[in-house]
């Protein structure tokens, strides 16, 4: 059998697995974040079932008039309880208006990254030539409980000399442990929230007053990463595999042959049954 006639069947079975799976309802804890499909035709908005962990959907675009269409449409949407995203606007926005029963719970790795720019962006305002240094930078970036007695005291050293910016560390820090709680009970919850508003009450009247305006504008899904351990990991795994596959086909022109491929190949178990 000849080469183009296995690819033949290859994409006429992927073809009949993908109309299977298209009456699927939405899953009930999804995931949501953007990919590069292509430069020409740029990004693309990724759905993927964070329980099953399987790609739900793959849409071309990010914005709310290329999704509208697509997510006005979306069987069982109504039915969606959990949506787990980055700080984004665009998304947020859209998940309020076609998720209407879901609640928004904030990736814990681009909230600690947001933390990590805005505390680099100080330390740039603060001390310009000690940003530069390659080894403050390796300890300025890690968590303060991570680093051995020797990177201890050489940090200290160098926050010694500067208050302003061994102040803004050091809150940095407490910041840090309230947001790498996890899998918290209500009760609990309730009781670290009332210290979580005091410490960004202090970066109000601090030079990271912008940071606070953001968190407290994100508050919410936040809060809920302490309640639930699902987190944007899983689709950040798949983006990387949806992107072996673009290479492997050397780029895709088509954005449907590159959907039904990715939902080939993360979005079910890879067995078609013999009609």
């Amino acid at each position: 059998m000849g080469s183009a006639t296995v690819e033949r069947w290859y994409q006429f079975f992927i073809r009949q697995r993908v109309s299977e799976l298209s009456g699927r309802s939405c899953p009930q804890v999804l995931g949501i974040d953007e990919h590069l499909f292509s430069r020409k035709q740029g990004y693309a908005t990724s759905l993927v079932d964070l329980k099953n962990h399987k790609v739900f959907d793959v849409v071309l675009g990010r914005s709310e008039p290329s999704l509208q269409r697509y997510l006005s449409r979306l069987p069982g949407r109504t039915q969606v309880r959990l949506v787990v995203m980055d700080l984004s606007e665009t998304y947020r926005a859209l998940v309020r208006r076609y998720f209407p029963n879901a609640r928004i719970v904030a990736d814990r790795f681009h909230v600690v990254h947001l933390v990590n720019q805005h505390f680099l962006k100080l330390w740039q305002q603060q001390d310009p030539e000690g940003r530069k240094n390659r080894g403050l930078l390796s300890l300025m970036r890690r968590h303060q409980w991570t680093l051995k007695a020797d990177q201890q005291q050489r940090l200290a050293q160098y926050l010694e000399e500067r208050p302003v910016l061994k102040a803004l560390y050091a809150a940095k820090q407490r910041l840090m442990r309230f947001l790498l709680m996890k899998t918290l009970n209500a009760k609990r919850a309730k009781k670290v929230l009332p210290r979580f508003l005091a410490l960004l009450e202090q970066f109000d009247k601090s030079p990271a007053k912008a940071l606070a305006t953001t968190l407290r504008s994100w508050l919410e899904p936040i809060v809920r990463m302490w309640r639930f351990s699902k987190s944007n990991g899983i689709t950040e795994g798949f983006h990387t595999k949806m992107e072996m596959i673009s290479r492997r086909a050397f780029g895709f022109r088509n954005f449907e042959n590159y959907r039904m491929r990715v939902l080939a190949l993360c979005g079910w178990n890879g067995i078609i049954n013999r009609v």
